[in-house]
């Protein structure tokens, strides 16, 4: 095995997934980074490394070996980086995850993180549900954002909360992160001031053409029926009576924006900015959905 240099090796790490034509999305967007993240980590480098400062870091033949193993286990198996190092990050935090819970990368944390959806809170802002919570990881961002706030993490996975249950306790957040067993809201009574939610929302078409990678996911963390509206339908029947008076929902539905106009065309929303777009985040009020019950 040649000498090979640790930018060498990443480049070339780069070149086997891209030729492999895996899929991203689950941290990363290119066959570039998805290798700098399995190579470091493979090595015991920290995921900031400074790429120029190491870049002439020569790779012993055991360490080269290592880093082939690992990509070709991301190549055969299809399984995303994080499956394979057991962690995610979102916005800057570290979060637990396995193939028990979706690998976490929810659009609601840019808006958790730059005070986007303050402007709806307030003092009376209190109570916060992070329903479908997966990992937990929107549960812990929450908590983190707002420290005088008590949340609630719920989910219809008994193996997503054991894993949230892990990231609650990774950042000591067990007297402020409750996590709770329900089917939607059914086992949740509220009231709730704020409610978070990335729920299962993909449409048939789209859970068809999804890669393998996602395909290694929990599928009910994905699927939302025929036009992705399935959960989100009867989240809106169910969120009033779990909304304290001046309570606004928060809800991610990604690419089915289409749907989700055919679906409630006469629901006020307003739209989030995000980094994929202005039409994959909403927030809604209370008052905005009593009126959709109404109309109904």
């Amino acid at each position: 095995m040649s000498v090979l240099n640790l930018s060498s090796l990443i480049e070339q790490s780069a070149e086997r997934l891209t030729q492999a034509q895996v899929a991203f999305g689950h941290g990363t967007q290119n066959a570039f980074d998805e290798a700098v993240w399995l190579v470091l980590w493979r090595l015991g480098l920290p995921l900031d490394t400074d790429l120029d400062e190491v870049a002439d870091q020569v790779v012993t033949p055991e360490q080269q070996a290592a880093c082939a193993a690992l990509i070709e286990t991301r190549i055969t198996t299809r399984k995303p980086a994080a499956y394979l190092t057991q962690e995610a990050w979102l916005q800057g935090v570290s979060f637990y995850i396995d193939e028990r819970a979706i690998v976490p990368r929810s659009l609601i944390a840019e808006v958790l993180a730059d005070g986007t959806i303050d402007a709806w809170l307030s003092e009376q802002t209190q109570h916060v549900l992070d329903l479908c919570t997966g990992n937990g990881s929107l549960a812990v961002l929450a908590a983190l954002a707002w420290p005088e706030v008590q949340v609630t993490g719920a989910d219809i996975s008994h193996d997503a909360l054991a894993v949230a249950a892990i990231n609650v306790e990774r950042h000591g957040l067990q007297d402020r992160v409750q996590l709770v067993h329900s089917d939607g809201l059914a086992a949740l009574p509220g009231p709730f001031d704020l409610i978070l939610c990335n729920p299962p929302y993909v449409c048939q078409a789209g859970m068809d053409a999804l890669p393998a990678e996602y395909r290694t996911e929990p599928e009910l963390a994905l699927a939302g029926g025929t036009d992705g509206m399935d959960f989100v339908r009867q989240l809106f029947k169910d969120a009033p009576a779990r909304m304290s008076e001046h309570a606004v929902l928060v809800l991610e539905i990604g690419n089915e924006v289409a749907h989700f106009m055919a679906a409630f065309p006469e629901l006020e929303v307003a739209w989030l900015d995000t980094s994929a777009g202005d039409d994959q985040v909403l927030l809604t009020t209370r008052e905005a959905l009593l009126a959709l019950s109404m109309a109904s």
